[in-house]
C-alpha cells in the first residue's frame, strides 16, 4: 500500500484570501512534469484527496489526466493547518474500508510535512518544495518514506 503526498504547484502570492491563491504558469508546468514522471511509475491511483483551496484543486485539475483515478474527493481537512493525526486516521480508515492500494493527497505546507511525520511515526518530517511528491509505503503496519522527489530532482 502506497500513499503519495504532493504539495500543490507554485502559487501566486496575492488573492483575496489564502484559499483563493491560484497556480502560476510555473506551478502548472512543475505539476505537469511531476505527474508525467509519477504516472510512468504509478498510472492508476485508487483514491485522490485534494484540498478545497484553489491552488490544490488546480494542481489536481492539471495532473488528473495523467492518471486513472478511481475515486476523487475534495477533503476539507487537508488545508495548510489541518490536523495531521486526524488526516492520517482518515486515510487509514479509507484504505481499510475500500482496500485501496494507492492514495494521492494534494495539499499544502505545513500539513504535508506534519502528515509525513505522523504516518512515519516521527521518523521523517521533510520539507516539500512546490509540486514535490513523497512516497510512503506500508511495510508490516509501518509507513516508511521511500522517496521524496521535486521538479528539479526528476530532470
Amino acid at each position: 500500500m502506497k500513499i503519495y503526498i504532493m504539495r500543490h504547484g507554485q502559487a501566486g502570492l496575492y488573492a483575496n484570501s489564502d484559499a483563493e491563491r491560484e497556480l502560476t504558469g510555473t506551478g502548472r508546468q512543475q505539476s505537469v512534469d511531476m505527474a508525467s514522471w509519477l504516472s510512468a511509475i504509478e498510472p492508476t491511483i485508487d483514491c485522490v484527496l485534494h484540498s478545497p483551496y484553489i491552488r490544490a484543486a488546480q494542481t489536481w485539475q492539471v495532473i488528473g489526466n495523467f492518471f486513472t483515478a478511481n475515486n476523487v474527493e475534495v477533503c476539507e481537512d487537508i488545508t495548510p493547518y489541518g490536523e495531521a493525526e486526524f488526516i492520517a486516521d482518515y486515510v487509514k480508515a479509507l484504505v481499510a474500508q475500500h482496500d485501496y492500494q494507492t492514495v494521492l493527497l494534494v495539499s499544502h505546507l505545513p500539513v504535508v510535512s506534519y502528515l509525513t511525520a505522523t504516518l512515519t511515526a516521527g521518523k521523517h518530517m521533510p520539507a516539500f518544495a512546490t509540486s514535490a511528491i513523497a512516497c510512503l509505503e506500508l511495510d508490516e503496519n509501518i509507513f516508511n518514506l521511500k522517496w521524496l522527489e521535486t521538479p528539479a530532482s526528476i530532470k
